[in-house]
């Protein structure tokens, strides 16, 4: 079992900048792709980033590329998603996810965090 605890969310102008965490605890070893979801009110769950554990890789929703960054601290378990240049359209309930492989597709993705609200006003 892995757990995943989201912190960083909150309300912000346009344009600003927030810097979601999230910390991850149990089996980690066996989940070593750590990704970014959203969901806004009646809309699917989507992917916002994803990064491998080792080596590097990433990958990033299209909306998305040139304003936020995934990272992650291997030796605090913790991921990171800085986001800049926030638009109202980034609005939405932001999760932090644990799972095997580097896909965008949720069902690829066995542990969730309880998410953590983001809202850009205009």
């Amino acid at each position: 079992q892995v757990q995943l605890v989201e912190s960083g969310g909150g309300l912000v102008q346009a344009g600003g900048s927030l810097r979601l965490s999230c910390v991850a605890s149990g089996r980690t070893f066996s989940s070593p792709t750590m990704a970014w979801f959203r969901q806004a009110p009646g809309k699917d769950r989507e992917i916002v980033a994803a990064m491998r554990r080792s080596g590097g890789a990433t990958y990033y929703a299209d909306s998305v590329k040139g304003r936020f960054t995934i990272s992650r601290d291997n030796a605090k378990n913790t991921v990171y998603l800085q986001m800049n240049s926030l638009k109202p359209e980034d609005t939405a309930v932001y999760y932090c996810a644990a799972g095997t492989a580097l896909t965008p597709f949720r069902f690829d993705y066995n542990y969730w965090g309880q998410g953590t609200q983001v809202t850009v006003s205009s």
